[in-house]
């Protein structure tokens, strides 16, 4: 009875609407780019276009979208983007399907342009579904979630770790499932696949919201700005129903004035067009005022960072002799490093609270990637900051052959740096510029090991944090605020991405990732600074409260009058 109690719950069900979900985002953001580059022969302009449209549309859109998220029902915004988003990826695997089995025509009609419009096209859509997710994302992990564990903070805290775990678990599956499937079939199976799937899980998952939605009668509750925005359009009604010779008095009224009504409609008219840029303005202003902007903006300082599994990292990598293998075994590792940051994030909050476990993950975390920092000094590590970080971007320019990876200074940050290394694409990992008559010399591993252990053994630190702030954003933001605060985090997040992105634009050389491990280990020394000031504020609060006399008891004692308000 008890195990069937947990199956149908509303807790177990919106673990599973949220495995599907994640599921099919990780398919469908790793299948977009290889897809991309396929039809782009090869080349990464593509991709680098797509990464900075998404960054850049969640980065200005995020405040609105939170705050489009705490004006409307949370039953109707979680179906809405739902909806948005499953279409929109099912309508752009179509779109690709049909330029895959087209593009030979397609290239002949209107010299290309029919095909650059449909590359633009299939861009815009999976924007769409990117914003569509953000707004998922936080209406079911930053606001459902809080209202389904009540006010149990230890629930709420097994709820978040267990939605992390997820996260961690279909980050590895996810892309190795459609990989295969594209790999053994071909790219247009592969998007026939993901629409397919988009589909189902898009039936399932409409379903699953409405049964958490029923088991959880709180969740039909939501305060301030959903009232305020119904008040207004009830009096809008009420306004347009007025009597009869009222009526007949105010157009009398306009007609003398003559141009007040034409006054009114442009004031109205200024109002909805500034109206966005006015709750972009408001949301990053609500945002600096709350209680946890130190912690959030500490969180946002760690995207500041090549010290991830992401492109850039595994360039550098190949650059060393890492072989593809190794490589896929090493993402494994911070996968289970992770699954372990969600454990010890749990027990931590248990026996140390909230504010305490951030900042014992925030020194696990740096700890450890003090090992990265040491590997930049240690034999086999490429550091050489006499090399001009645009010297193989000039010298590959003026080339006379052309290579199969080049990538021009507009392309995505992290393929940029895969220009001084080799074929990714071919899977090579032999070191680039060497010579294939003769054999090279093999590269000291030390360096790139500690790097790695740094790396994968920061997991552990970084899950915990992340999810210590998520849970403080959870707690200490009102409700009527918590999509606008998330979506301008989101935002605080895409911008530092950006700028680390940036960051490795104007040093791309292998020769200059070392100084950008040690820029990385600054920018989260100082986001955890950020957060040790957060907390050192908050557990002041807690001991001040907590050495403060009972006023009832101050009364009983009748203090002399010059000395009640010591």
């Amino acid at each position: 009875g008890s195990v069937v109690a947990y199956f149908t719950s509303a807790k177990f069900l919106l673990y599973l609407g949220h495995a599907l979900s994640t599921w099919g985002d990780r398919m469908w953001h790793f299948a977009v780019s290889v897809f991309l580059v396929e039809l782009y022969g090869n080349s990464l302009l593509l991709t680098a276009v797509y990464g900075l449209v998404v960054a850049g549309s969640v980065l200005l859109l995020g405040a609105i979208i939170g705050d489009w998220v705490d004006k409307n029902s949370r039953l109707k915004v979680a179906q809405t983007s739902l909806v948005v988003q499953n279409a929109s990826v099912i309508l752009c695997g179509i779109l690709l399907m049909i330029v895959f089995l087209f593009k030979t025509q397609l290239l002949t009609l209107y010299h290309g342009w029919l095909l650059t419009m449909c590359y633009i096209l299939v861009i815009t859509i999976a924007n769409i579904a990117n914003l569509a997710s953000t707004a998922t994302a936080i209406t079911i992990q930053r606001d459902w979630i809080v209202v389904v564990a009540g006010e149990d903070r230890s629930k709420l805290a097994d709820m978040n770790a267990t939605i992390r775990r997820i996260d961690q678990l279909t980050n590895i599956l996810a892309p190795m499932a459609v990989g295969q499937i594209m790999t053994f079939g071909s790219p247009m199976i592969g998007c026939g696949f993901i629409s397919g799937w988009n589909l189902m899980s898009m039936c399932v998952e409409y379903l699953l919201l409405w049964k958490v939605y029923q088991k959880t009668p709180t969740l039909a509750l939501k305060s301030a700005k959903v009232e305020e925005s119904e008040l207004k359009q009830l009096n809008v009604k009420k306004e347009s129903d007025m009597k009869p010779a009222e009526g007949v008095q105010l157009i009398v009224e306009k007609d003398v004035t003559g141009f007040e009504p034409q006054q009114e409609k442009e004031v109205s008219c200024a109002a909805r067009i500034a109206e966005p840029f006015i709750t972009f303005r408001d949301g990053w202003v609500a945002y600096y005022n709350q209680p946890v902007f130190l912690a959030g903006m500490g969180l946002a300082f760690l995207y500041m960072t090549v010290l991830g599994f992401d492109c850039i990292t595994t360039g550098y990598a190949y650059t060393q002799g890492l072989s593809g293998s190794v490589l896929s075994l090493l993402m494994g590792a911070s996968a289970v490093t992770g699954i372990m940051g969600t454990v010890a994030f749990t027990w931590l909050r248990r026996k140390c609270g909230l504010v305490r476990t951030g900042l014992i993950s925030g020194v696990a975390q740096f700890s450890c990637l003090v090992l990265c920092a040491i590997s930049v000094f240690m034999p086999g590590s490429p550091l050489d900051l006499t090399v001009s970080p645009f010297a193989d971007i000039s010298a590959r320019l003026f080339e006379s052959e052309p290579l199969p990876t080049i990538a021009s200074p507009e392309d995505k940050p992290e393929m940029v740096f895969a220009t001084g290394m080799p074929t990714l694409l071919n899977g090579s990992a032999t070191p680039a510029n060497s010579d294939p008559e003769m054999s090279p010399e093999p590269v000291p591993l030390i360096s790139v090991s500690l790097l790695f252990a740094g790396v994968i053994a920061a997991r552990v630190g970084l899950w915990s944090f992340d999810l210590t702030v998520t849970q403080l954003l959870q707690e200490n933001v009102v409700e009527s605020e918590r999509g606008i605060i998330n979506g301008v985090q989101n935002s605080m997040n895409y911008l530092l991405d950006l700028l680390h992105f940036i960051m490795v634009i104007l040093a791309p050389n292998p020769e200059a990732f070392g100084l950008l491990v040690l820029i990385s280990v600054s920018f989260v020394a100082m986001g955890h600074i950020m957060y040790f000031r957060f907390a050192q504020k908050s557990l002041g609060k807690q001991l001040f409260v907590c050495c403060t006399p009972d006023p009832k008891a101050v009364s009983d004692s009748s203090p002399p009058a010059n000395t009640s308000t010591v």
